[in-house]
């Protein structure tokens, strides 16, 4: 049996400016996150969302042997030629799920993460990586007794 990852990036920060939207948003910092499928999830804060360096994250963290599922966002774009498996959603076309091929697991924990994180109403960016891998932990750690969320 194969393993199924899920890829995503999301952009933690401040509330949208009106006029600044997405990518394009000041202010905030991009999240990286490798789910794999009824397991953990693994979160790393990268300095942009470039194919070089969500690759060499997933290049460090997935074994090529596995599947991987990530949305149309053009850095993922040559994952088959370093071997693994790719399948892609294309939101663009309203296209959340298609067969088994879905992110909706990373972007559950985008949902679970930004709820714990707005309870603080603003973290700083010198412990903001803290934050961040504490809510990685109770995510990973939900259904067993040693967290409580």
């Amino acid at each position: 049996m194969f393993c199924v990852v899920e890829v995503d990036e999301s952009l933690f920060g401040a509330k949208r400016v009106k006029g600044k939207r997405g990518r394009g948003a000041y202010g905030k910092t991009t999240v990286f996150g490798v789910f794999e499928r009824e397991r953990q999830v693994y979160t790393e804060i990268v300095p942009n969302s470039s194919k070089a360096t969500l690759q060499g994250i997933i290049r460090g963290r997935v074994d090529v042997s596995t599947v991987i599922n990530s949305d149309g966002w053009r850095g993922y774009n040559g994952l088959v030629d370093l071997g693994y498996g790719h399948f892609r959603i294309d939101h663009s076309k309203d296209e959340f799920s298609k067969g088994g091929v879905h992110i909706n697991g990373i972007e559950g924990f985008w949902g679970f993460a930004k709820v714990r994180l707005a309870k603080f109403k603003g973290i700083t960016d010198a412990t903001f990586h803290l934050h961040l891998k504490e809510t990685d932990w109770r995510f990973n750690h939900r259904h067993s007794d040693k967290c409580k969320t």
